[in-house]
């Protein structure tokens, strides 16, 4: 079975933001998209949600290397919800790199041009909802 299309999306994704391809990633974002840039704090807009990866960048000194793990995609009336693995690598403020693993959520809507394009981008998924990050 060939995987779905969203699947390319993000892998695509993922390269442009270890890359600091901005111009690549905004693509894939609709232009009403929200991105969750840590717990209490969203960017709207492609503008905003560019600038919020430059600073992202910035902060882990140009060093971070985002990968997918296992990946579920649900679509339902022109939407996709996307459950999935993402994978971080980053500076660990000690010379070495450090490796987590979120259990993220994202929506993507199809559009007129038949292009599947990202409206909410959450790496914290449900983690969302847990006392510490609040």
């Amino acid at each position: 079975m060939p995987s779905h299309p969203i699947r390319h999306i993000i892998e695509s994704c993922d390269r442009a933001i270890s890359a600091k391809d901005y111009d690549a990633l905004m693509d894939h974002y609709a232009e009403d998209a929200a991105l969750v840039i840590k717990p209490g704090m969203i960017a709207t807009g492609k503008e905003n949600i560019r600038n919020a990866f430059m600073a992202i960048s910035d902060y882990f000194q140009g060093q971070l290397v985002v990968e997918q793990g296992e990946m579920q995609i649900i679509e339902g009336g022109g939407n996709a919800l996307v459950i999935m693995e993402t994978l971080l690598r980053f500076p660990d403020g000690q010379g070495g790199m450090a490796e987590t693993t979120r259990r993220a959520t994202y929506v993507f809507r199809q559009e007129h041009d038949n292009r599947w394009r990202c409206t909410v981008d959450n790496s914290y998924g449900t983690s969302l909802l847990d006392p510490e990050s609040a």
